[in-house]
């Protein structure tokens, strides 16, 4: 065979090769995204893959660099120095230190693996990597060879292993030990740390069930746990350990209080709740999974349980940020309409579990208001929990301060922080799903998908905005060829008056406040959407029994909600004192020197006399008061709290 005729062979075999390799599907853990629903039966969207989406520079790039260049770096060096990290090493051999933290504390290290991971999923980092590689073989020497790994739980306490069930956090921390597994499975398909939570897993299988031992779930997380355990293996047993935590009566085997049943929301089927109890946190993630028990079995009673208790929160008991839970004592619900502002607990991680549940009630049903809410949550009562510079962290999240100091660089309950580090890690994961007829935009922000539709036509979709700040959002959508599909976009709830067009032309669909305007096309590559969004400021107004807010107003603009702090007004009165007057319009002011770059609301308002009103008088009397003219400045809610700790308010007397 002549030479150049033995090149070219081997040029095409090469060539060859190299597209088949190019055809070869994708490593498993590179196509699942945060849930994986993609083989859900009862799940009406699937996922996208952190990866797939690319943040571009806007609203949450900003604090996705904070989280990833300060605030993850500087928690595990937190995590050393207070000895977390050798709570493991000890257990392991390498390390001589003492146990330090409360029982938990091994939880709060899984979620800052996992916000490590997802984040990894966006943009590899070989530091981090290894980091986490280190991290898990410090905890896969920590564990022991019945599967059982627990800092707090041995020595002299594994005697008592599984008898405080309602306190001791087992099953908590064993639920964020394979979250984290899976997280990192799906950064780069290491298993590492995803096997030592499986073989934790299999071991708690095989003791507890209906016909074995009894097991409580006192802090719900194993059960949404187990559930993507089953999504990324496939082993069944994991869904059907999920639905004996979710369905079963454990309460009464082990003989529990009625007032632990109601505070860890556990311990009785689900389907009998019919109403938000007990502690906030607990009760979100209980609801979590079974929204997850629901999109792999249709079991319609979950359903129906989910959407009652929905209504129950969004209706009497979710504040204006979408924080949940307003009581201190107990990090619990209160009674419906119990929604104080100052004694607001509204703790990080319950408006993060609000946010959770409202995602998949969206995978499940594809309906709007689901991520209306997601979307308060997340813009307000969750961004507000982490400071701009990504160091100090909000535990409770009130809607009125006296100045005192909220944000800590450390709580020794450490949930929080690395949940709120989590949450922003994933956020490219929660833009946009498929379905079986097209893609959904959720979200909006600067970004670019590279994905596939679900007939499997490439496809790149590109958003331009200056979203929140502006209401225009610009959509290119660009499949591989001419392919029909619906697009469908979110019109958010609080926009009144809405304008969609496909290039230049308005849409035939409806565009409904609250609802996805639905496209159906033969779209071409370089199609053009523009998003028109009604940016008016509104003054929102709470329900009659909400008696704190009795004349009183919040402010809204798109979906940020704002609050007065003390260093933007003209006057040291105190901000009880001030009031918004007059029927005048808004001064909407865009602020690059303020606080990171934000728009900034003001109105003309007034002072009230901080003297002589008596404290009771007949009813009938006449109350003269004079008031002093001063504008009102308003700042994002999410921001206050990040200068000099200064009164804060969001419900303003409105006269």
């Amino acid at each position: 065979m002549r030479l150049p005729v033995l090149l070219s062979l081997c040029v095409l075999t090469a060539l060859g090769s190299l597209a088949l390799r190019a055809q070869a599907p994708a490593p498993p853990w590179r196509e699942q995204g945060l849930v994986h629903t993609r083989r859900s039966p009862h799940a009406r969207l699937h996922d996208v893959p952190v990866r797939a989406v690319t943040m571009d520079e806007g609203f949450w790039s900003g604090r996705m660099r904070a989280n990833v260049e300060r605030s993850i770096p500087t928690l595990l060096a937190l995590f050393e120095q207070k000895g977390i990290v050798d709570n493991f090493r000890r257990l392991g051999g390498t390390s001589t230190a003492p146990r330090r933290g409360p029982l938990f504390t091994d939880s709060d290290l899984y979620k800052w693996m996992e916000a490590a991971a997802i984040a990894l999923q966006s943009r590899d980092d070989a530091t981090w990597r290894a980091t986490l590689g280190r991290l898990s073989e410090d905890i896969a020497r920590a564990q022991e060879a019945s599967g059982y790994v627990n800092t707090y739980w041995t020595g002299d306490r594994a005697s008592r292993r599984f008898t405080e069930q309602v306190t001791g956090h087992e099953e908590y921390c064993l639920g964020h030990l394979l979250q984290a597994g899976i997280a990192r499975y799906r950064a780069d398909g290491d298993t590492r740390l995803l096997d030592v939570g499986r073989k934790m897993a299999d071991s708690f299988v095989a003791r507890f069930g209906p016909d074995k031992d009894p097991l409580f779930t006192g802090h719900p997380e194993l059960e949404l746990a187990m559930i993507e355990l089953y999504r990324t293996t496939g082993e069944r047993k994991y869904l059907e350990f999920a639905g004996y935590l979710l369905g079963g009566n454990e309460a009464a085997r082990l003989k529990l209080r009625p007032r632990d049943v109601a505070y860890t929301f556990s311990g009785v089927p689900f389907t009998t709740r019919t109403h938000y109890e007990g502690h906030a946190v607990r009760a979100m993630y209980a609801s979590v999974g079974a929204a997850d028990y629901y999109m792999e079995t249709g079991d319609a009673a979950y359903l129906a349980t989910l959407q009652r208790l929905w209504d129950d929160l969004t209706g009497t008991k979710m504040y204006v940020t979408g924080g949940v839970g307003s009581r201190a004592q107990g990090e619990t619900f209160g009674d419906p309409y119990e929604l104080p502002n100052t004694q607001a607990y509204g703790e990080s991680c319950a408006a993060i579990g609000n946010m959770l549940l409202n995602w998949r009630l969206l995978l499940i049903t594809g309906e709007a208001r689901y991520a209306d809410v997601m979307e308060r949550a997340l813009y307000n009562g969750v961004n507000s929990g982490m400071s701009l510079d990504g160091t100090l962290y909000c535990y409770r999240n009130p809607l009125e301060s006296r100045g005192e100091p909220i944000r800590n660089p450390w709580y020794d309950t450490t949930c929080c922080p690395p949940n709120l580090q989590r949450t922003l890690a994933a956020l490219p994961g929660y833009l946009y799903s498929t379905a079986a007829d097209g893609l959904y935009v959720h979200f909006f922000h600067p970004s670019t998908l590279r994905w596939r539709l679900e007939d499997g036509t490439p496809i790149e979709v590109r958003q331009q905005t200056r979203y929140p700040w502006a209401g225009d959002v610009d959509v290119t959508v660009s499949p591989a060829s001419r392919t029909r599909f619906a697009l469908r976009i979110r019109i958010p709830g609080w926009s009144s008056s809405s304008a969609v067009t496909v290039n230049g032309s308005p849409v035939a669909s409806r565009v409904d406040a609250g609802h996805y305007v639905a496209i159906t096309r033969d779209w071409a590559p370089g199609d053009r959407v523009r998003v028109s969004l009604d940016m008016t400021v509104q003054e929102v107004a709470a329900h009659p029994q909400v008696r704190e807010n009795t004349g009183r107003v919040a402010v809204q603009r798109g979906p940020l909600v704002y609050a007065m702090e003390q260093q933007d007004q003209p006057t040291p009165s105190p901000l009880a004192q001030l009031v918004i007057t007059g029927q005048g319009t808004w001064g909407v002011e865009e602020r690059a020197d303020l606080l990171g770059g934000v728009t900034v609301l003001t109105h003309a308002g007034a002072v009230l006399p901080d003297g002589g009103i008596p404290l009771y008088r007949p009813s009938s009397a006449a109350l003269p008061i004079a008031r002093t003219p001063v504008p009102l400045t308003f700042i994002p809610y999410y921001a206050w709290a990040n200068r000099e700790p200064q009164a804060m308010a969001v419900w303003i007397t409105r006269k």
